[in-house]
């Protein structure tokens, strides 16, 4: 148990730890253990939230809040403020406007003088990177627990059951507390636990297919962002990964065509959305290369999008089903849920339309 400290012994007043906890594992406790002794408060900004699960981020915010509350005991969490952060991919200034409003709603003073504010992090963490983002707050360092991986925690725990069993039961302790290791188990029993032990396999296959190639392959998607009347074309994924989710029209370019002749393809034969080519091309309002590395479950996979803004109308054009193939909607924006897309598709919209970064939460 972490003592409360002393407010006159307290070298700052707030102190801030930014990370995805997928899952909290003992090195993120000792950062905020570390934090706690030096702070009288403590805001834990948990990335990636309201992102559709995956293998990169297979628990949602709210699980991850449990896993978290459940390493502290009730003073010490009494003094932890815990805040979901949705990602701005492809805009840095939209996250660190909402990385700094949460943190000074949170850390107001009290008193007629500013709160003294850090930004602690481990060391070769990702807190370097965060500094330069925010040179008005000080850094505290914490020597970084060896050994430690998320990454390499959820490869054994989605690799198969027996895996995840075997690991839970000879190695877990040494990297996860005990109520992380709990509700983990309980996670293990959910029907999309074995989701993404699918989506493993596929990856695993479709890695294979490619191992023998001299250098890692690059692929090139294209996606088109349909807008008219408050409404963006989706279509709804039937088969993994991401079965279920909602995605932008799109897909891998042929070997001989052009960026925007693959884009209008898709929506001509994946969608049969009943707009003229010509229309379209006069409708398009932007064009952008979405390359976040970590975007797509396949690898390096480079997305070219396009913006049509559809003139408004009061019906909305037709779509007309495609047999075998994704079914297609048009969802409101007011209904647009991260949560429900698929890999960085809200972001490539969030980019084209200005849509906002706080999405919810506390």
């Amino acid at each position: 148990m972490t003592a409360r400290p002393d407010d006159n012994a307290t070298e700052f007043d707030c102190l801030v730890f930014i990370g995805r906890f997928q899952p909290p594992h003992l090195g993120h406790l000792a950062v905020i253990r570390e934090a706690l002794r030096q702070a009288r408060q403590v805001i834990v900004l948990v990335g990636s939230a309201w992102q559709a699960r995956s293998l990169r981020n297979p628990w949602r915010y709210e699980e991850r809040l449990r896993m978290l509350r459940s390493a502290f005991e009730e003073e010490e969490n009494a003094r932890l403020k815990v805040v979901p952060l949705l990602d701005a991919l492809y805009n840095n200034d939209v996250w660190v406007r909402d990385v700094q409003r949460k943190v000074r709603d949170i850390a107001s003073p009290e008193h007629a003088r500013l709160p003294r504010i850090g930004l602690i992090g481990a060391s070769r963490g990702q807190s370097s990177y965060y500094l330069a983002l925010f040179p008005q707050w000080e850094s505290v360092s914490v020597p970084l627990v060896e050994g430690i991986s998320a990454s390499r925690i959820r490869d054994r725990l989605f690799r198969s059951a027996s895996s995840a069993e075997d690991y839970l039961s000879t190695h877990a302790a040494h990297d996860l507390p005990p109520g992380v290791v709990a509700r983990i188990r309980t996670f293990l029993e959910e029907a999309t636990y074995g989701q993404l032990v699918e989506e493993q396999h596929l990856l695993d296959q479709y890695r294979q297919a490619w191992a023998q190639a001299p250098y890692p392959p690059i692929f090139v998607t294209v996606n088109a962002v349909v807008v008219q009347s408050g409404h963006v074309l989706l279509v709804r994924r039937t088969a993994a990964p991401g079965k279920g989710l909602y995605a932008l029209p799109g897909g891998f370019i042929s070997p001989h065509e052009r960026l925007m002749d693959a884009c209008l393809r898709e929506l001509r034969e994946r969608v049969r959305l009943k707009v003229p080519e010509a229309v379209l091309k006069g409708s398009l309002r932007g064009q952008r290369l979405f390359d976040e590395p970590h975007r797509s479950w396949r690898g390096r996979t480079l997305a070219e999008a396009f913006y049509f803004a559809l003139r408004p109308e009061q019906q909305l054009p037709q779509l007309k089903p495609v047999k075998g193939g994704d079914h297609a909607r048009w969802v409101p924006l007011a209904d647009l849920d991260p949560e429900s897309l698929f890999e960085d598709h809200f972001f490539i919209i969030q980019d084209f339309l200005g849509l906002p970064a706080d999405f919810g939460g506390p």
